[in-house]
């Protein structure tokens, strides 16, 4: 029984690697910002582009991940997309300006369906007193990929700065964006190489009518005596659907009466997952952290706090989720990460903003502090209207360039209060949100229509991911810390509320047992008109 379980452990470790090359993906572009913003002259909608093409091509790419994991398989498509993450590596390494950058960065986001992917392989593969804590294993990856990213940034940040003959040599203080992103090229590789020895979903076996290769599979993970009782349960579930039915009569049963309950609760958790702006401050983490005024090394290495915590809390909600539920730990961590984003928000609306003289003398950059003087002893109510006055007195370029010392010398705000709130944001968000939603989305569909499904409603989060990512620099410039933390709050009370008056607890069900639960009972009205 051991060796047994362990093949179905092996294959969703393996599996869930995407969601590691994700988390490095996606934060390692937190630490270019600063340097590509300088180098290629960056608007902030240019900032925002930068930092959400991966966003923007995965929306076009989960347009096709369901019609391509339903006819290739879904072994296959995480071959495919393991394969996009190593060009996307490589071709954003040697970009040579704004528009390449975008464009390799845009080409990784074809990749990013490596979540809901590997969510539904999982979801397919492993049994029901498991299924929580094995797809709750690409939200560990996630957060592990990401705190890496953080590492790997803040080591290379102090590497630059050390003068060091071997540092030079190699390019890492004049060309440190470009190791950043360079750090993701071999575990993509490794990735590729892993998936290749991983089986292929035996649910997709079965959908493809090849029972006998379906009940292999199923024997390696579940053993002979069970095999056949999993495979018969399967088809039972199947025998009532046409599976002739094209990806768009798929796609149309989504809207069905009978799955009402269900398309509500997933719109909500997809929605309320990236709303609350966890892609933002994770993303943007060290910019965020300059506005508290703490510098650049400091703000860095608060980045990297970021993503231990993510991490502790990651495990933790894997440790709860299969004795727990799902359902508290989605609500009550939603109710937290609403507190955390109101604290933020109370935070930077009391903030105000001052140089004096003694602080711009202090500077230590003598060629700007002439042009400060206008600026002196002046206190600003807000971080929009001191960035603007920087932005008058010194330019755009020279504004943010030195914008992180500025910070440091003009903020009095209770930084204390901010730093609690977004770390207990990310907490929150890690034992709840996070890992929950994949765990809902593997479990809350019926099979038949799982390929459809999944990839429609990561569609949604990843449509919403990509707004708030390409828009963040731009509200930050022009609505400032407290509007936007306030609006985040404010999505997360709306969730809540929705959320704990539908989402029941699907722990310990199969997924054709959840099917049941879940299903609305169709009217014969609604029956025949569906029918005509």
């Amino acid at each position: 029984m051991i060796v047994k379980r362990h093949s179905v452990i092996f294959c969703a470790l393996v599996v869930a690697i995407g969601g590691f090359i994700f988390g490095l993906d996606a934060a390692l572009i937190s630490g270019t910002i600063r340097y590509i913003t300088v180098e290629f002259n960056l608007s902030d909608l240019q900032v925002g582009a930068v930092v959400s093409a991966p966003g923007f091509g995965v929306i076009f790419a989960l347009m096709v991940t369901g019609y391509t994991c339903d006819r290739f398989g879904r072994k296959n498509t995480l071959l495919i997309i393991s394969f996009i993450y190593v060009f996307s590596a490589v071709a954003s390494v040697l970009a040579t300006s704004f528009e390449e950058l975008f464009i390799s960065r845009f080409i990784g986001g074809l990749a990013f369906t490596s979540l809901s992917v590997a969510a539904m392989y999982i979801g397919e593969i492993a049994p029901s007193h498991l299924r929580g804590k094995l797809v709750s294993m690409i939200q560990i990856n996630i957060v592990i990929g990401l705190s890496l990213a953080f590492f790997a940034n803040y080591g290379l940040l102090l590497l630059s700065q050390s003068g060091l003959q071997w540092v030079v040599t190699l390019g890492i203080d004049s060309n440190i964006w470009r190791w950043m992103l360079g750090v993701e090229i071999l575990p993509a590789i490794a990735w590729f190489v892993l998936l290749m020895f991983i089986p292929k979903s035996p649910r997709w076996l079965m959908m493809r009518n090849s029972d006998d290769k379906a009940l292999t599979v199923l024997t390696q993970f579940v053993g002979a005596d069970k095999a056949q009782k999993e495979l018969n349960n399967i088809k039972q579930s199947l025998i009532s659907h046409d599976q002739k039915q094209s990806f768009f009569v798929l796609f149309k049963s989504l809207f069905e009466t009978r799955l009402r309950k269900v398309m509500v609760i997933a719109l909500t958790i997809a929605l309320v997952q990236q709303i609350t702006g966890i892609n933002a401050i994770m993303f943007y983490a060290p910019t965020i952290f300059e506005q508290l005024g703490v510098g650049t090394n400091a703000a860095f290495l608060q980045a990297l706090v970021l993503g231990i915590v993510s991490i502790v809390f990651t495990f933790v909600a894997v440790f709860l989720i299969d004795r727990v539920g799902r359902r508290p730990l989605m609500i009550w961590g939603l109710a937290l990460a609403t507190v955390s984003l109101f604290a933020c928000y109370w935070g930077f609306e009391q903030a105000t903003y001052r140089l004096s003289a003694d602080a711009i003398a202090n500077l230590g950059v003598p060629d700007i502090s002439i042009l400060l003087a206008n600026m002196t002893d002046i206190t600003y109510s807000s971080d929009v209207e001191f960035k603007n006055a920087l932005i008058d007195a010194l330019g755009t370029k020279n504004a943010k360039m030195h914008e992180g010392i500025l910070f440091q010398h003009a903020a009095n705000m209770n930084a204390m209060l901010i730093s609690v709130g977004i770390i207990s944001f990310i907490a929150a968000f890690h034992f709840s949100l996070g890992p929950v939603m994949w765990v809902i989305f593997s479990e809350i569909f019926p099979t038949q229509i799982r390929g459809v499904a999944i990839p429609f409603f990561a569609f949604i989060a990843s449509i919403m991911s990509y707004l708030i990512q390409q828009f963040f620099p731009w509200q930050l410039s022009h609505f400032g810390a407290a509007d936007i933390f306030l609006s985040y709050a404010t999505c997360g009370v709306i969730g809540f509320l929705l959320l704990f008056k539908l989402m029941p607890e699907t722990k310990n069900k199969s997924i054709e047992e959840i099917a049941e639960l879940l299903s609305t009972p169709e009217t014969p009205e609604l029956v025949a008109k569906r029918e005509i």
